[in-house]
């Protein structure tokens, strides 16, 4: 083990002193105090050699054959030694502060895995390193809205926050280590009430690249280059760690959401689930999950909402454009901020509650044009997002998008099971409106719809939704205006191949007009505000049995790929569901059938006037009801038999269907008595059609006997409103012109 040098000094010194003593010349004794010289010399300084020198020179007197030259030479010595000594001194001062230094940040960094999560650790740091800020203060200073606000400090500070314009500010817009030997000096220097302090050391502390916060060192003396490059280390040392907990953190966080959706039944427990999960790890104060649906955005689930408007606000759901989540569906970007009430599309109830930190980002839609649902956070106080913050938030809206679409897709085999189970049973047109509320409630990008069912050789509406059914069921389609409107021709249609139209690509008021009277189809069907169009034929055994539209009244891309996903899956059981009942409608329509002409029966005649009528009160325009007897019927029955008479009857039937309008719509009363309905028909066209008819059951003729007719006729509203008053009008009008000799009176 090597002597220390002190001893080595006090050595020398006494060695000389014994030589002396044991008599030996100044030669022998010279050495021993010149090591003595310039070991003190070498250790303590020029000063301290040059008094040693003087007292191996004072001791050195006594002693016989004393020279002068011995004086040059101890002075000499402690010249020699302290300029030798000076770099070793500098050296060993450096090694000791250095060890110092080492000493105190290895114990700061021991404490860096005992931190449970990022804010802990940043809270740790000041009293970690509370020693290497003596005579000053430690603190950690992280961004606020108006500057950096202390997180943590030691000693404490009586200063909450400062302004981004000091060497905190200066550091973190850097992203490197700023020293300031003399604050004096610098202009931007911002001191600490009650703290006295000579030189700063800002140290940015990083997380995944970015800036987070701001270790500050103050103190009333400088720092040594040793400690500013130690300290420089442990800030990147616990930029390290900070990373380190985020990529732990993101992996129990993922861990646990992926848990949570899979042990969710429904849509909606999920994102409650999830949403609970979210601002838990971020710390977050409310947030909500929403859908889109057709004009509106539904929340899924919500959590940490307790003021009034605003849970109206979910409960009602947000209109079409109103609020960023809009504008984030239409974008398909995240949005971050932290100055909610200075956006351009802002939720009024929530600028009222002077709401500020907000964040809305799409959850991934797989086969859709836009995302199908927003998830929103936030909190009423200003929070500035990090980088991990917002990476943390895309990672859990990709699993969540995920999970969320596994969900729906079970949800969409329940409800055709449901359709299945509850319509099997139930009337023919409870069957047709539960169809298409079902379609539009899963097929994404749906928001109105109609439901058109072949009666009869001709498409009609059954059922609607967002438009007005009974103007709409005075409209008939042929098949041909259908492909028309389909567009992509009879083999896709008889394989129920669904088509997207968009009014960014085809003009759909021009080509509903070409299918449908436009004072109908714009008024009762919208055709003007309809965006984007999904026509679903309905096949069963090649033939086209339905069409299924779904409509969207506000966004020319609402329906996309994954629409038509879902539009195939409802496509077979609708087929099945329409097939069976269409086969019991057969038998209800039997009865109602007269079976000789095929015309509607008296009980058909009874629920369509009803029907007619009602329409007629709700809309305000015309009906008109015609009664026809016949005339010659009985002589031909008589004179050429039953079967001539029942020949007569169906050819009479006959003319009148060539006869008829679109629209009219003709029965058979009773032995030769037959009637008619005209909707939308007033006096003048009614008479008109009566004369049409009379002229073609006039022409026909057996054997050389020729059958005429009476008919009789009223109007609604001018010959009454009531079913009774408009039969009896039109029956006593009918036999006036019997007795009259007449073919028509109205």
């Amino acid at each position: 083990m090597a002597l220390p040098y002190p001893v080595i000094a006090l050595g020398a010194l006494l060695l000389g002193l014994l030589v002396g003593v044991l008599g030996y010349s100044d030669p022998y004794i010279l050495p021993w105090f010149m090591i003595f010289t310039a070991t003190t010399a070498s250790l303590y300084g020029l000063g301290w050699g040059l008094l040693a020198s003087l007292l191996s020179t004072a001791l050195l007197l006594p002693f016989p054959g004393f020279q002068p030259l011995a004086v040059a030479l101890l002075l000499l010595s402690a010249l020699l030694a302290n300029d030798i000594g000076q770099s070793l001194r500098k050296a060993h001062f450096k090694a000791r502060a250095l060890a110092h230094t080492q000493r105190l940040l290895a114990s700061a960094l021991e404490g860096l895995p005992q931190a449970q999560n990022r804010k802990a650790l940043l809270e740790s740091l000041p009293q970690s390193l509370a020693a290497l800020g003596e005579g000053g203060h430690v603190g950690v200073w992280v961004p606020s809205p108006r500057g950096f606000r202390l997180l943590a400090s030691v000693p404490p500070l009586a200063l909450e926050e400062i302004p981004p314009t000091g060497v905190v500010g200066r550091a973190f817009r850097e992203g490197k280590p700023l020293y300031i030997p003399d604050v004096r000096q610098e202009p931007s220097y911002l001191g600490a009430p009650g703290h006295q302090a000579l030189s700063e050391l800002a140290l940015p502390l990083k997380l995944r690249g970015e800036v987070v916060a701001v270790l500050n060192l103050e103190r009333d003396r400088p720092f040594s280059p040793e400690d500013v490059g130690g300290l420089s280390r442990f800030a990147q040392a616990v930029s390290l760690h900070l990373d380190r907990l985020v990529d732990l953190e993101e992996r129990r966080f993922l861990a646990e959401l992926s848990e949570r959706l899979q042990s969710a039944a429904t849509l909606e427990e999920a994102a409650q689930k999830a949403l609970a999960l979210l601002l838990e790890v971020l710390q977050l104060e409310s947030g909500a999950l929403w859908e889109v649906r057709g004009a509106r955005l539904q929340a899924l689930a919500h959590q940490g909402v307790k003021e009034e408007t605003l849970l109206r606000v979910l409960q009602e759901g947000l209109p079409y454009g109103q609020g960023l989540a809009w504008q984030v569906y239409e974008t398909g970007s995240p949005l971050f901020t932290a100055r909610y009430a200075e956006e351009n599309r802002v939720v009024p109830a929530l600028k009222a509650l002077d709401w500020r930190t907000f964040a809305a980002l799409p959850l991934p839609s797989p086969g859709a044009p836009r995302s199908r649902r927003v998830l929103v956070v936030g909190q009423r106080a200003e929070r500035l997002w990090c980088q991990a913050e917002v990476e943390l938030l895309l990672l859990a809206c990709r699993t969540l998008g995920l999970g969320l679409e596994r969900l729906a897709e079970k949800r969409r085999h329940e409800g055709v099971n449901r359709l299945f189970l509850d319509l099997l049973e139930k009337p023919l047109e409870e069957l047709y409106q539960r169809v298409l509320e079902e379609a539009i409630h899963q097929v994404p990008g749906s928001e109105a719809g109609s439901l058109l069912v072949l009666e009869e050789g001709q498409y009609r509406f059954k059922a609607a939704v967002g438009y007005d059914l009974p103007a709409l069921q005075s409209v008939a389609f042929s098949p041909e205006d259908q492909l028309l409107w389909y567009g992509l021709g009879e083999g896709q249609a008889r394989r129920g191949e669904p088509r997207i139209m968009s009014q960014e690509e085809r003009n759909i008021p021009e080509i509903s007009h070409r299918t449908a009277p436009p004072q109908i189809i714009d008024t009762a069907g919208r055709a003007r505000e309809i965006q984007a169009n999904l026509c679903l034929p309905i096949p069963y055994k090649g033939e086209v049995l339905a069409y299924l539209n779904l409509d969207n009244l506000h966004d020319p891309r609402a329906f996309g790929e994954d629409s038509l996903q879902v539009a195939r899956f409802f496509a077979a059981p609708i087929a099945t569901l329409l097939h069976e009942h269409r086969t019991r409608h057969l038998l209800e329509e039997a009865a109602l059938t007269d079976p000789l002409t095929g015309l509607p029966n008296r009980r058909a005649f009874e629920r369509a006037f009803l029907e007619e009528l009602k329409r007629a009160e709700r809309y305000g325009y015309p009906l008109s009801l015609a009664v026809l007897d016949l005339q010659g019927f009985k002589a031909i029955n008589d004179r050429l038999g039953h079967a001539t008479g029942d020949l007569a009857l169906i050819k009479v039937a006959e003319a009148l269907s060539q006869e008829r309008r679109n629209g009219d719509r003709l029965f058979r009363w009773g032995g030769d008595e037959f009637a008619a309905l005209f909707p939308h028909t007033g006096k003048e066209g009614a008479l008109a059609a009566a004369f049409r008819y009379a002229r073609a059951i006039e022409a026909l003729c057996f054997q050389g006997l020729c059958l005429g007719v009476n008919i009789g006729l009223a109007t609604y509203p001018e010959d009454g409103t009531a079913p009774d008053a408009l039969l009896t009008a039109a029956d006593s009008r009918m036999y006036q012109a019997k007795a009259q000799g007449l073919s028509v009176l109205a």
